[in-house]
């Protein structure tokens, strides 16, 4: 009875049997912050292999401890999470979490960082260089420069075409102008002959007409 009592106080402190402690994910490593700007941050980690990790939480908070924030997120496979609406020149403090089929790991070592200033958000440091989300942005803005080009060539060629096409269409306006007046000319050329013809034919008829009239 006596070998009892050190089990039944064990078992009465409430503390989580060995198996469960041993199911639970090992805390993340490797925590560190990335991305810095005035109000935003991203935060990655590692996690050992082996372990069926099913998701994350983040504890945030502000170093003066008067705001805090805590992000979970399941049925993800996720290493990184992007922290959003932080204060420009604030000191902040992050704990990582692994959540598994069993329960959550402990809490990572805290890290400690700082946000931006506004006006140094865009004076990126070495780190942003490797940003995913930085990288996307320069090819979008490759694919935008090259995409104005395109238009720009499309432009120019159909201005050349439009002028090529209004300069084909005045030579051949010239050309029918020019033609239409030959026509006319030759016709009014051949219309006083015709008059003064039918006027001497007109006038030999009056004379025999007088000379008939003679005769009698």
């Amino acid at each position: 009875q006596t070998s009892l009592s050190p089990a039944t106080s064990s078992s009465s402190s409430g503390r989580i049997p060995k198996r469960s402690q041993a199911n639970r994910p090992p805390a993340p490593v490797n925590v560190s912050v990335m991305h810095l700007r005035a109000d935003s941050a991203t935060v990655s980690w590692e996690v050992p292999e082996g372990d069926i990790i099913i998701g994350f939480s983040i504890s945030q908070q502000r170093q003066d401890g008067h705001m805090q924030r805590f992000i979970r997120e399941v049925n993800t496979t996720s290493r990184s999470c992007v922290l959003w609406d932080l204060e420009e020149e604030t000191d902040y403090i992050i704990q990582v979490q692994s959540i598994g089929l069993y329960g959550e790991s402990q809490a990572s070592k805290k890290v400690h960082f700082r946000t931006l200033k506004k006006s140094d958000q865009f004076s990126s440091n070495s780190s942003n260089q490797d940003d995913p989300t930085v990288q996307g942005l320069d090819k979008s803005r490759h694919l935008q420069t090259g995409e104005m080009i395109i238009i720009v060539v499309v432009l120019v060629m159909w201005a050349a075409v439009i002028a090529l096409f209004c300069r084909q269409y005045d030579i051949i306006k010239d050309n029918d102008s020019s033609n239409s007046k030959e026509k006319v000319k030759p016709l009014s050329e051949r219309s006083t002959p015709e008059h003064h013809s039918g006027g001497l034919l007109r006038s030999k008829v009056n004379l025999k007409k007088c000379y008939s009239l003679r005769d009698f």
